[in-house]
């Protein structure tokens, strides 16, 4: 009798949890389907058009109009001294004009925090736009005028663009985000970048502008998106927290989060920003600051490690290596693509078909992209980011196989161009744009602007870097050179499986707290936030006393930020 009983209870108590899982589910939908606003859409797009758009479309276009640029560098050579210039330097000039990019990224990294302090997200982005459109001039009259140096100038500056532009836009679309949605609303920046490899791989197609009368007017197209954010950006607010924390300006912030979420009433989000206000320092920390800073040794520990793993996994070396390593520069993944020709020609591939076929590089890219937007919010930051690396860590082993057994029957090279895709697919679910959204999530306000100078000098350092040691792991281990990058992908899959954790829908202070332990610092709420909290927890039956025992355990946030 007594087990019956026990066992009716155990069922009536599973059955309770399943309610209330399905509970918890169905106001997470609602929660997220409520944080959608056309405005918040309108400001993502025409805040990457102009950013990540830009980066991934910059990434690609160099590759279609390689040859003519090198016969335009000999042609100016012959003229200026009279002889055909040799091999060692014209490869020499195009190596610089190709990663002299990375440099620029490096210097624009750098400036990026001092001009997101002092303008703002959104200032930033339409000043920087005065960047592209300098070096879409360069890049197209370069050859009207006769001088390499203008097109090698020009790269230079584009890599400034970009630098600037991938901290401030992944900051600007973190602070004005519901959290619900923060993530989906984060993978615009790499949704943007893949759609711009694509836009730059169709530009680049022989029946458009892939010519050698017209390959100029490829860089004229850096303008239009550039354009296009200075008109409609700045008819978008500025990022409310910004406004609030930086500039102590409530009632701009008000009305910002009032146009953003589409509603009068945002106390509740205007209250989490003041709570998270109480516990971060007041002003915005410097480098040596937040390297100082005990709280967040780790978070700076987990953003070095995913953004070095981003760009040394093999996928995102860009342009450097394919200049240096491949005949023809047909796609920007400088490391997989140094054997596409060759596994192209083996599956009975005519060479006039390969600009075709590398289309469904782009394609993959963007739709795994979109993909990863639209399951992050319910699969989580940490899921995709350790299997995305953990499947390239596979591919590129089964891709290693096949490379070496590739000439032993026709149908391998096809296995081989599966696994390419495959790498491509997994690299932009997870590590292609989390990392990015990760750099603004682990970070409150006073630290968030130096946060990305680190990140961006690790990613700008580590993409040149890798640029110069491919070509020796290459010649030294031939197609075993992938097992090196699943290397990589390995370490950082175990790295964040064991410190990274789940970010999702959580805020800005909750996500700091998830540290404390590994941090070894304290998690103590401040006595403001505490009377905050036990005066809107509070219930009839309880005493205020009783209420802010509790809070001094657990922050409750009740708002959609």
């Amino acid at each position: 009798m007594q087990f019956q009983q026990h066992k009716s209870a155990l069922a009536k108590c599973q059955g309770d949890k399943m309610d209330n899982v399905e509970k918890e589910n169905k106001d997470l939908n609602h929660e997220v389907n409520q944080g959608w606003t056309w405005h918040l859409v309108i400001a993502s797009i025409f805040g990457v058009l102009g950013s990540s758009f830009l980066y991934g479309y910059n990434l690609s276009v160099v590759n279609a109009p390689a040859r003519y640029i090198k016969h335009f560098y000999n042609e100016t050579w012959n003229d200026r001294y009279g002889t055909i210039i040799d091999a060692d330097s014209l490869t020499l000039l195009w190596s610089i004009t190709v990663s002299v990019c990375a440099i620029g990224g490096l210097l624009g990294a750098l400036a990026a925090t001092p001009m997101v302090k002092c303008s703002g997200r959104k200032g930033t982005l339409l000043l920087n736009n005065i960047f592209a459109i300098i070096s879409s001039l360069f890049l197209t009259f370069g050859e009207s005028a006769r001088s390499f140096e203008m097109l090698i100038l020009g790269r230079l500056i584009i890599g400034v663009d970009s630098g600037i532009a991938l901290s401030a836009v992944s900051m600007y679309l973190g602070e004005i985000s519901p959290k619900h949605i923060r993530g989906s609303l984060g993978q615009f920046n790499s949704i943007f970048i893949c759609v711009g490899v694509f836009m730059g791989q169709i530009m680049g197609l022989p029946e458009i502008l892939g010519q050698e009368t017209r390959w100029n007017y490829m860089f004229l197209f850096i303008m239009a998106p550039a354009l296009m954010q200075l008109l409609v950006l700045p008819f978008l607010p500025e990022s409310p927290r910004y406004l609030l924390l930086e500039k102590r300006d409530a009632d701009k912030a008000e009305k910002a989060f009032q146009f953003f979420l589409a509603k009068n009433d945002v106390s509740r989000e205007m209250e989490e920003v003041l709570s998270e206000q109480t516990i971060q320092q007041t002003s915005i920390l410097s480098i040596c600051e937040l390297l100082r800073s005990h709280g967040v040794r780790w978070q700076i520990v987990t953003v070095i490690v995913t953004m070095g793993c981003y760009q040394l996994c093999g996928l995102n070396a860009k342009m450097m290596c394919n200049s240096l390593l491949s005949l023809r520069e047909l796609v920007y993944y400088a490391k997989i693509w140094f054997y596409t020709n060759s596994i192209f020609k083996e599956a009975g591939m005519n060479e006039s078909q390969i600009p075709y076929i590398t289309l469904t590089t782009g394609a993959t890219e963007t739709l795994a992209a979109i993909f990863s937007g639209i399951v992050i919010e319910r699969v989580g930051r940490r899921p995709l980011l350790i299997g995305g690396f953990g499947a390239m860590t596979v591919f590129f082993g089964f891709l290693t196989v096949f490379l070496h057994f590739q000439s032993a029957a026709s149908w391998i090279p096809y296995l081989s161009i599966v696994c390419i895709l495959a790498v491509i697919a997994s690299f932009c679910i997870g590590p292609g744009g989390i990392p990015f959204i990760l750099t603004g999530e682990l970070f409150q306000q006073s630290e968030r602007p130096a946060a990305f100078m680190i990140s961006g000098m690790v990613s700008w350092l580590s993409n040149f870097t890798v640029g110069l040691i491919f070509p020796f792991i290459q010649e030294a281990f031939g197609a075993f050179c992938f097992l090196f990058f699943a290397a990589i992908c390995l370490a950082g899959a175990m790295f964040l499986f064991f410190v990274l954790p789940e970010t999702k829908n959580k805020t800005f202070v909750e996500i700091s707290q998830s540290f404390s332990k590994i941090n070894k610092v304290a998690v103590c709420a401040t006595q403001e936030e505490m009377e905050w909290v036990g005066v809107t927890n509070i219930k009839e039956d309880e005493t205020p006393k009783i209420t802010i025992k509790k809070a001094s355990i657990v922050i409750e946030m009740e708002s959609t930020f």
